[in-house]
């Protein structure tokens, strides 16, 4: 009010006729707290602004753009520039508010970063900063074992290159050995393929017990081509009954789709789920089209176990609420075996010794990461040779 009163130019009547033709439309209808439908009159203005050639600028988040979680409130403007203030708001990072808000820049306006002691967030954007802390350092006095050993158990033919994926990814991402547990009639095919990955066949499920029973094999991840039946529950509840580290991902998932208790009781050490939306909803009976931040937080407390919620604008959640997202990762990761890739970066961390959420954060940015340095024409095992430029830059910022 008091700014207004200090405007001494031209006003015109609010209608869409005041933007139709201007340069530049500044949206400043509506704020981060909007919870209500945006209609009549200010939606007919936000259409003829969303339809004019002009520049759009944003003031904190574009009008019609729920700030907690993205959602759009009626209609929306779709802005080619957003300034926001102070800190970025859940809305700026979720699809589909993240897509109307263009250009995102964030600037300062006098509000002390002491007020975030009082604030307590729980849900941060993810960037490296958030996890180097918790990086694994190399020791120059070290061996191999010191920088852990991964165990990727596969299944049986056709769907063989998840697994192998999965475990070069492993030992890519700094694991210092990573073996591939594989059903014996697979053995030939995935020792051919793979060089430094050893391959570890089993018969049944004794000699899978004795492939877990060493306990240098201190992370795990199962699920890439393991198949959907019987078999792969038991092996998942062998798994998870070691009480060390394990990625479930995929047919892992997918395999307790109808029993998902059985598969949350069965859980006793860190664990990280990696569904993405079909997979979640399978198991959470949710698709988090309308809150994927509030649904990622309920099913990873629900599950007692980290959830990365995967899509445009992947969500990382904890059992205590700590959420995390990631926005930076090109829409290029839609092809087969990334998901995969993904499984196998966040074994070697963990493997390594980082703790499930930093692990988390970590192995979804590297992801990211790699594929953007790669470019268009990605597929999945170039995330895997991409990996290491992308490490160096993180012990040689």
């Amino acid at each position: 009010a008091v700014m207004a009163a200090r405007y001494e130019g031209p006003v015109v009547p609010f209608a869409p006729a005041a933007v139709a033709d201007s340069d530049l439309v500044i949206d400043a209808l509506f704020g981060a707290g909007l919870s209500r439908p945006v209609e009549g009159m200010a939606g007919e203005v936000l259409r003829a602004a969303n339809a004019a050639p002009a520049f759009g600028v944003a003031v904190d988040i574009p009008s019609g753009v729920a700030g907690d979680d993205g959602r759009l409130c009626g209609e929306a403007f779709r802005a080619d520039l957003t300034v926001t203030f102070f800190r970025k708001k859940p809305g700026h990072l979720l699809v589909p508010g993240r897509f109307y808000c263009g250009l995102l820049v964030l600037r300062e306006i006098g509000i002390p970063t002491s007020v975030l002691a009082t604030v307590a967030p729980k849900t941060f954007e993810n960037a490296v900063p958030l996890w180097r802390e918790d990086w694994p350092e190399l020791d120059r006095a070290g061996h191999k074992y010191d920088r852990g050993h991964a165990l990727v158990v596969g299944g049986r033919p056709p769907t063989l290159g998840a697994s192998r994926l999965a475990a070069r990814a492993a030992l890519r991402a700094g694991a210092g050995l990573t073996t591939l547990a594989t059903p014996r009639e697979a053995y030939a095919i995935q020792a051919t393929a793979l060089t430094e990955v050893m391959v570890a066949p089993f018969a049944d499920e004794a000699e899978f017990a004795t492939i877990l029973a060493d306990p240098r094999r201190n992370a795990i991840a199962i699920g890439p081509g393991s198949g959907v039946d019987e078999a792969t529950r038991r092996r998942v509840a062998a798994v998870l009954a070691t009480g060390r580290a394990v990625v479930l991902d995929a047919d892992g998932l997918t395999a307790f789709a109808r029993t998902p208790k059985r598969l949350f009781d069965l859980i006793e050490g860190p664990l990280v789920m990696t569904p993405h939306g079909g997979e979640f909803a399978r198991l959470f009976g949710a698709d988090g089209a309308a809150d994927k931040l509030a649904v990622t937080r309920r099913a990873a407390a629900r599950a007692g176990a980290v959830i990365v919620h995967k899509g445009p604008d992947t969500v990382i959640a904890a059992p205590d609420g700590v959420a995390v997202i990631e926005a930076a990762a090109p829409p290029h990761l839609a092809t087969a075996g990334s998901g995969d890739v993904l499984t196998g970066i966040l074994a070697g961390c963990l493997a390594q010794g980082m703790a499930a959420l930093p692990a988390a954060a970590a192995a979804v940015s590297l992801h990211a990461a790699a594929a953007r340095r790669f470019g268009r024409g990605m597929i999945a095992g170039d995330l895997i040779d991409a990996l290491p430029e992308v490490l160096s830059e993180i012990e040689c910022p």
